[in-house]
């Protein structure tokens, strides 16, 4: 067989973050103010040009009327760095993923405007609105998972589906998935590889529409 996807154990979100003192405090203003003068906006991510967390600036800015390639974008190492920028007032926005700025919500210094789910997300996190309910169609889920080489045989890759179809029902894999700062989704299987190469395919067409690839 293919390398295929094997099952999910929960996604993350993409969102974007400013300082808690900010004068954004929602993503409509955020936007307004990205389209009045981009120039006046830095975004800080963890990762560089035509990457994830870059897609999804890249994504507000044009929703904002900004030409992508003219916003203001610093790659920094990983995802804390863009948040010390933050909270030094270095960057003015944060393009992460929500598990990584969780941590930092609990001290009241960051907000986060928006969160790129198609529904609010549980718990803690209720009271952060998503994107869409504020007038921007923007969802950027990250699938978390297991995938199997091309070696595995498919009587094999059956017995793992069926095994972590059971694992996803239990209380200690969602204990898990918490604990990670995922939230639920599960899929497995020959759904899962769908799903996932649907999204390979988007992300695909999104870097060719943005230049990065032929």
């Amino acid at each position: 067989m293919m390398s295929a996807g094997l099952a999910s154990v929960g996604t993350d979100y993409g969102m974007i973050a400013v300082r808690a003192d900010s004068p954004w405090q929602d993503l409509p203003s955020f936007m307004a103010a990205m389209e009045k003068d981009p120039a006046n906006i830095v975004i800080g991510a963890g990762a560089s040009i035509g990457s994830q967390d870059w897609m999804k600036a890249a994504l507000m800015a044009q929703k904002a009327h900004v030409d992508p390639h003219k916003m203001r974008y610093v790659a920094f190492e990983g995802g804390g760095e863009p948040v010390t920028a933050l909270l030094g007032n270095h960057v003015q926005a944060v393009s992460g993923d929500l598990s990584e700025m969780v941590p930092y919500l609990q001290g009241n210094k960051i907000r986060v405007l928006a969160v790129f789910s198609s529904e609010r997300l549980p718990g803690a996190l209720a009271n952060v609105p998503t994107a869409k309910e504020q007038g921007y169609d923007l969802v950027w889920p990250i699938i978390r998972g297991f995938y199997v080489g091309p070696k595995v045989s498919d009587a094999d890759y059956q017995w793992w589906v069926e095994e972590f179809n059971k694992l996803q029902q239990t209380e200690e894999f969602k204990k898990q998935r918490e604990l990670r700062g995922l939230f639920e989704f599960n899929l497995s299987g020959e759904a899962l590889d769908a799903y996932v190469k649907k999204q390979v395919n988007d992300y695909r067409e999104q870097a060719k529409a943005f230049g990065l690839a032929k």
